[in-house]
């Protein structure tokens, strides 16, 4: 600690706050008298969740009294703010001379802050939120940096940049470096010397619990980082309990890494901007799902409907703000939310995700965990469909949602989850600032049009590569309320238009590049363009065998979609065998095949059974076969029971593997 703090010990003494030899509790105003020139400081939070106001308006007032600390670094993963200028959040930290650099991941809710950057008043740098709450665990433990491929393409490339958002800012924090033939980014670390994270409770030793927050996000990290860098951790609670009596296993930040306690005015310490205190939020209970009023029939709701018909049983969905967030409602709607699992990046999995000022927490969430734990889950391939934001996309594919002009809402989790997830959907109006329309009859016409084109010939901020997404073979798509577009090999192709939209004056006429147009171009589905629901669910769930079974003469594949579906009779097992039979039985060839099992449900007593339609089709007609499910359970026991009857299994846990192996 004498590293960053030869005098800390002096300081605090002199603050002359304890009734006890190890009281940690202090004011916000003697707490940030600690920070001094020059400091690195990292303020916890996530948009307008877990802010930690008390100290950043104390913070705030310290500086415009004495002009004490200056030139201050300013590390966040995402920013706390209203979305406004309203001096709230880490708003009340914009003023030049206070701050003299900020390295910020997602920056669209603290628009003062954004000004320091646009302005070229502060030196600024914009990385990859999950790359920012992974740096805090690599700070800790003593690590120069991070290698990621995450980033690879975009503005953060060195080559687009590096990340740098003014011409101030000329340092680089991020190389470009090559191990064994493939391409890296390596972020630079940086001491962290104050920490500023919250909690719920604090007993007088620093333990800190958290068990009305929203979220825990990387708080422990962020402790680490600090105490590891010699610096100093400050805590804003709710309220003290006496040294010894909160529960160990609740402690979430344990009283060895803080320095400081702050209890904050009820007033600075709201759940979120938007909620006073929300049980259903920290877990504490659970809300009727259909208590949950709809979202209004608008062309918000018209992406968000089309957008569910990618949602498919069992699969693990991120949504980002903004416009994707009407997916969960849709969903919920549908009565299909229970079929999947939603993520949020700041740790939430399951339930249903709260939007606007709420972002990041959610309803009912089945488990919350940190938000650098997230990121691990995310950026290995974990999201099977992401649904995000989309303010402009080019020729090349790519989208920018980070920076317009003066506007700088930053990359936020965008880079980390649109190159890893299976697939990825992007969401938003077909033109921005003042379209009009209406939606009647099961068709949308365009009244006005709105001012700026969002399909341009090339994009201000590469937040996503087409080029580099491209390379990989996964679905993106580019889902607007008049057209879907999905990328090909020569960029955006226009696969969908809505009912009532024209080609030309709707569409052609309003995009600076012509796209590819694949034929037949498909109409957007009617369902979508009527206020009743659409039956997703039986969609989903109520197929026929018929329809859950085809082959395609191309692939020679024969594709078995048996997701959710029961097999609870003989009659259920001999109708699959003869469905398959019936299909391939005319071919003068075996043909290969390959089975979705995810949620696929069989009575124990009919399992042998069902091994011994499943031999029979092996000797008949297949020549090779995997199978699918994320169950590891069913895996062993569908796999136990094919073996016995000398049918390799052959099942893995994504559709990827089992693709995998049919071709090789």
């Amino acid at each position: 600690m004498e590293k960053f703090f030869p005098e800390i010990n002096t300081i605090l003494n002199q603050l002359q706050v304890t009734h006890e030899k190890k009281n940690k509790v202090v004011s916000a105003e003697e707490a940030v008298r600690v920070i001094r020139n020059g400091d690195t400081i990292v303020f916890g939070g996530f948009a307008g969740v877990g802010v930690c106001e008390e100290i950043a308006g104390a913070l705030e007032q310290y500086y415009l009294e004495t002009g004490n600390p200056r030139d201050l670094t300013l590390m966040f993963a995402v920013a706390t703010g209203p979305g406004n200028d309203t001096r709230r959040g880490l708003n009340h930290l914009a003023h030049e001379g206070l701050l003299s650099r900020i390295i910020g991941g997602h920056w669209g809710l603290a628009p003062c802050i954004q000004k320091l950057a646009v302005e070229n008043k502060v030196l600024a740098y914009n990385l990859p939120q999950g790359i920012i709450s992974h740096m805090y665990r690599n700070i800790a433990s003593g690590k120069a940096g991070l290698f990621s491929q995450v980033g690879l393409g975009t503005f953060v490339d060195p080559r687009n940049g590096g990340g740098k958002l003014n011409e101030k800012t000329t340092e680089d924090v991020v190389r470009l470096m090559e191990i064994d033939d493939d391409e890296y980014l390596f972020y630079k670390a940086l001491p962290v010397n104050v920490a500023v994270i919250r909690g719920t409770t604090a007993d007088t030793d620093g333990n800190i619990t958290m068990e009305k927050e929203a979220l825990t996000l990387e708080s422990l990290s962020i402790a680490m980082a600090a105490r590891n860098s010699g610096g100093l951790v400050i805590v804003q609670v709710e309220r003290v309990a006496r040294a010894g009596t909160l529960s160990s296993r609740q402690v979430k930040i344990p009283g060895i890494l803080v320095d400081c306690v702050v209890v904050a005015r009820p007033e600075n310490h709201w759940q979120t901007f938007g909620e006073p205190y929300n049980p259903a939020f920290s877990g504490e209970v659970e809300i009727p799902m259909q208590s949950i009023p709809p979202i209004p029939m608008d062309c918000r709701k018209i992406i968000a409907r089309r957008a569910a018909f990618e949602l498919k049983p069992n699969c693990v969905v991120n949504l980002g703000i903004g416009v994707p967030e009407g997916v969960s409602s849709v969903a919920n709607e549908e009565k299909i939310l229970d079929f999947m699992n939603m993520t949020a990046e700041p740790g939430v999995i399951g339930g249903l995700p709260a939007g606007g000022i709420n972002f990041g927490a959610a309803v009912n969430a089945a488990a919350l965990i940190d938000q650098p734990y997230q990121f691990d889950f995310y950026n290995g391939g974990g999201v099977d469909v992401a649904f995000l934001g989309m303010a402009e996309a080019d020729r090349a594919g790519c989208v920018n949602v980070s920076k317009f002009g003066p506007k700088l809402a930053g990359a936020g989790g965008f880079i980390n989850i649109s190159q890893n997830s299976k697939k990825v959907v992007f969401m938003g109006t077909f033109t921005a600032g003042g379209m009009e329309y209406i939606i009647e009859d099961g068709r949308i016409v365009i009244q006005k049009e709105g001012k700026f084109r969002k399909f341009v010939e090339q994009v201000q901020h590469i937040t996503f590569s087409g080029p580099y997404a491209s390379k990989s073979g996964r679905k993106i798509l580019y889902i607007t309320e008049r057209c879907v577009f999905e990328l090909g090999s020569d960029g955006p192709e226009l696969v969908e238009i809505a009912p009532g939209a024209d080609l030309q004056k709707d569409i052609l006429d309003h995009m600076d590049f012509m796209p590819v147009i694949r034929e037949p171009l498909k109409l957007m589905d009617e369902r979508i363009f009527y206020p009743a629901k659409m039956g997703l669910k039986e969609d989903l769930l109520d197929i026929s065998l018929e329809n859950r079974i085809t082959y395609d003469p191309a692939t020679n594949i024969m594709f078995a979609n048996l997701a959710g579906y029961a097999v609870k009779s003989a009659n259920d097992v001999r109708a699959i065998g003869e469905t398959i039979a019936n299909l391939l039985a005319p071919l003068s060839h075996k043909a290969y095949a390959i089975g979705n099992y995810d949620q696929f449900v069989i009575d124990p007593d009919l399992i042998d059974a069902y091994s011994a339609m499943q031999q029979t089709l092996v000797e008949k007609y297949f020549c090779k076969v995997s199978r699918y499910s994320t169950s590891a359970f069913l895996r062993m026991k569908l796999g136990d029971a094919l073996e016995k009857r000398g049918v390799p299994p052959h099942i893995y846990e994504s559709p990827e593997e089992a693709h995998k192996f049919l071709r090789n």
